[in-house]
Formats: structure tokens, C-alpha cells, sequence
């Protein structure tokens, strides 16, 4: 059976990719490289991404050393069919967009629950949280360049491109909803809603 592979399995493969390395070896550069503010970097997940590959035959055990009183480390290579994979899978997901689960979008389907007067505020507050990520994320790029070339840093620059555009979107609708261009009230759309409801529930002649 096919594995899928997600993010943590991608970030292992491209690492193993360079040069076989143990685990610690490959969180170490992920940090190196800021990758961890993309991955958010957790020792179980990229534990559990190397079982999974090893389990498919992506990846195998290549040597198994000790240093000192540590615990043992497992080194690790990636196989033909593993590069082969990687490259297939990074292919189709660069070229095919697909719908990715935003618990902010989630939540503005739900935004008529609240008051205009209510979601105002925090539209603000979220405004001023991206600004602070857009500016910390930014500095961060700009000082990693120091270090490594851009191509390994365009992931941040796509991160802080959304940001961007997410913090455009908030500010026009605090706009929108400022002016009153934009505004709701919960028992009218909920008696509309119901109307709808009961029409498409009635019999048609």
C-alpha cells in the first residue's frame, strides 16, 4: 500500500536526500534552517515520520553508533524508491493547489453569531497580532540571509507573503464593517435561514 506522505516525511526525505544522518542530526539543521517555524518542530513527530518511512521502505537504518552514555542513534538513508517518491510527490504538490483547513476561515463562517460591535474589536486585535508576526518574521529572514542563501528561506517569505495578505483582508473588512458598508444582525439571518429552511422542506405542486 501506498504511503502518503505529509510535510514531516517530506522535510525527512529532502534531509536524507543530502547525506544520511541520525535523528538529532536532522533536527538540528531544521532548526539551522528555520524550518521548525514551519514544521513546528516536535521530536515525536519527526520520530514518528521516520517510522512511517522506514515502515514503507522510503528510508533504512544504515549504521547504529554511541556516544559516550547516550543513548544510541540510528543513522539513516534514503533508498531509490524514496528519492523517487520524494521528487513525485514535491512535483504535485508544488503545481496543484489544494484546500488547506484554516481555523480562521473556519471561524468567520461563524462570524454572524457575534455582534458588529463585538467582532470589531477583535478583528483589531488579530490585526495588530500580524502586524507583530509580519515584522518578527520578516527580521528573522532578513538575518538568516546572513547565513544561508534564499533559496532556503522562500517558505518564510511565502509565509509572511500571506500574512501580508490576510492583514489586508482584516483591515478592509474592520473597514467595511467601521462604516456600517458591512453589517449583520443574528435573528434577522437566523429568520431568514428558517424561511429558507421550511421553503425547501415544503411539497411543490
Amino acid at each position: 500500500m501506498k504511503t502518503e506522505l505529509g510535510i514531516w516525511e517530506i522535510a525527512v526525505l529532502a534531509l536524507l536526500r543530502e547525506a544520511p544522518m541520525h535523528p538529532y542530526q536532522m533536527q538540528s539543521l531544521l532548526r539551522l534552517r528555520h524550518k521548525d517555524e514551519i514544521l513546528a518542530l516536535k521530536r515525536g513527530s519527526l520520530y514518528h515520520a521516520i517510522g512511517r518511512l522506514s515502515k514503507a521502505d522510503l528510508i533504512a537504518a544504515k549504521s547504529t553508533s554511541r556516544d559516550g552514555r547516550r543513548p544510541e542513534r540510528t543513522t539513516y538513508s534514503i533508498t531509490a524508491e524514496g528519492r523517487k517518491e520524494f521528487t513525485s510527490v514535491l512535483r504535485q504538490i508544488i503545481a496543484v493547489p489544494r484546500r488547506e483547513s484554516s481555523e480562521f476561515m473556519a471561524a468567520m463562517s461563524f462570524l454572524v453569531h457575534l455582534t458588529p460591535a463585538d467582532a470589531l474589536p477583535r478583528l483589531k486585535e488579530r490585526l495588530r497580532h500580524l502586524e507583530s508576526e509580519i515584522e518578527m518574521r520578516s527580521a528573522g529572514v532578513s538575518g538568516a540571509l546572513e547565513h544561508v542563501l534564499r533559496i532556503n528561506l522562500v517558505e518564510s517569505e511565502y509565509l509572511i507573503a500571506m500574512l501580508r495578505a490576510e492583514h489586508a483582508w482584516v483591515r478592509g473588512l474592520i473597514a467595511e464593517i467601521s462604516t456600517s458598508k458591512l453589517s449583520w444582525d443574528f435573528k434577522t439571518v437566523l429568520k431568514g435561514a428558517r424561511a429558507s429552511m421550511q421553503a425547501a422542506a415544503s411539497p411543490k405542486e
